[in-house]
């Protein structure tokens, strides 16, 4: 074989050849800079927060300590949990995939088979130490502890299917403080994840705070702003450390909260936007903060987590990694999907959004109903079956709902699946 030595092309000096190769080494050095890199994520959830908090335009002062954090934060405004209740969004948000097609039991609080495999349990296997702590009973034992190197509840909780009799913050936030010890002592880096509870119904007064009234809207209120506090604390004690300056800490939650909204009141069941849009945002030292309005889902948490963290992401994923949207890159519009699977209290629902196109379908997609959120945010006039948006919209939710693979609950199946519950129950009905 016969080397020859390469020359430039005619008109192109060595010269401007090795100044146009320093560019690209120079580009690809600012653009890996561009992204962050963290070695730590704490992600708070924050029970029942609906979207519409101060920041987004709530009149009531409720969430100061939020407000301040979000306003420094990678902020989405159009966010979406993956279900509209506890079990199912939460299952989702662990696993990047949908409650449907999740190995579980399909009681109301439902849990899930060890083939559900939930992102904590991919970081573990990556050597990343997860803790996580929790303030209901619901969490003692419902598969979602997998994965986590310590798992632990605030102690003393009373159990009521029916509610919450429960006052956990100020505890709640102190044992996520222990935890937090804990996992910054191994010297690895820390995936974190704590759940609070207080907004969720019972609304308990709490007398070191002023009533916002006696209406359900005002005692929810009350209670938002006492877990404010709560958050805000478990903030300082994160900035304090010297590990705080590489930790990511996400705010979200697993559903909203319904106050009338449709004759409906607190959560599940249906797929109101009151019970589906919830707060998003992220906070790091270093992470230039804004407010992004695309519509965005929880379900991309689990592979923006992993990323974050330098963890492979297993195949199977529905979302997508957020991660070059937080360093300034923006990500094309994909449609969000709702999953409400059948339990043991209610029939499927299901809903796709995209744009301001909101599309909404109950059991075998038999009734299906499109919204122009734009136009009627409050979804009280959906969009005639004759006019051509519907059949665009229709088109658009078969396509992205395609993708799931229905699974049927492996217990109370009869329950989950017959349809008795639907009579009387449609929407509008």
């Amino acid at each position: 074989m016969t080397l020859r030595r390469l020359s430039p092309p005619r008109g192109v000096t060595v010269a401007a050849l090795l100044a146009a190769a320093a560019t690209c080494l120079v580009s690809a050095r600012a653009s890996a800079q561009a992204r962050p890199r963290f070695d730590n994520v704490v992600l708070v959830s924050i029970d029942s927060l609906r979207a519409d908090m101060p920041w987004a335009g709530y009149p009531r002062a409720i969430a100061p300590r939020l407000t301040a954090i979000e306003a420094k934060s990678v902020s989405y405004t159009r966010a979406y949990a993956v279900s509209s209740y506890t079990a199912m969004s939460l299952g989702g948000l662990l696993s990047g995939r949908y409650p449907g097609e999740l190995e579980r039991d399909g009681w109301f609080f439902g849990s899930y088979g060890k083939s559900a495999v939930f992102f904590p349990e991919v970081l573990r296997q990556a050597g990343v130490m997860t803790v996580s702590a929790h303030a209901h009973g619901y969490f003692k034992r419902n598969g979602m502890e997998r994965g986590f190197d310590r798992w632990s509840l605030v102690p003393k909780l009373k159990w009521n299917n029916l509610t919450d009799e429960n006052v956990t913050s100020p505890e709640h936030e102190a044992l996520a403080e222990r935890e937090l010890e804990a996992a910054a002592a191994t010297g690895k880096r820390f995936f974190a994840w704590f759940h609070f509870l207080d907004p969720h119904d019972e609304y308990i007064a709490h007398p070191e705070y002023p009533a916002w009234g006696r209406s359900q809207r005002a005692r929810y209120d009350a209670e938002v702003q006492f877990t404010d506090q709560y958050v805000g604390k478990l903030f300082d004690f994160i900035a304090s450390k010297p590990w705080g300056k590489g930790t990511v800490v996400i705010v979200t939650a697993d559903h909203g909260e319904a106050f009338g909204e449709h004759k409906h009141w607190r959560h599940g069941f249906e797929l109101w936007e009151p019970l589906v849009r919830v707060p998003l945002f992220f906070f790091a030292p270093g992470l230039a903060g804004k407010r992004i309005a695309s519509p965005r889902s929880c379900i991309e948490l689990a592979p923006t987590i992993l990323e974050l963290l330098g963890a492979p992401a297993p195949k199977g994923l529905r979302g997508r990694s957020l991660v070059s949207e937080l360093s300034g890159a923006e990500l094309p519009e994909v449609p969000v999907i709702l999953d409400l699977p059948a339990t043991s209290d209610g029939g499927r629902r299901r809903g796709v959004v995209k744009g301001n196109r909101k599309v909404v379908a109950i059991e075998k997609d038999a009734y299906l109903k499109v919204y122009d959120l734009a136009a009627d945010p409050g979804e009280e006039s959906p969009i005639p079956s004759k006019d051509p948006r519907f059949a665009e919209a229709r088109a658009l939710y078969k396509e992205a709902v395609s993708v799931i693979e229905d699974r049927p609950p492996t217990k109370c199946r009869d329950a989950c699946l017959n349809g008795g519950y639907l009579k009387g129950h449609m929407p509008g009905k």
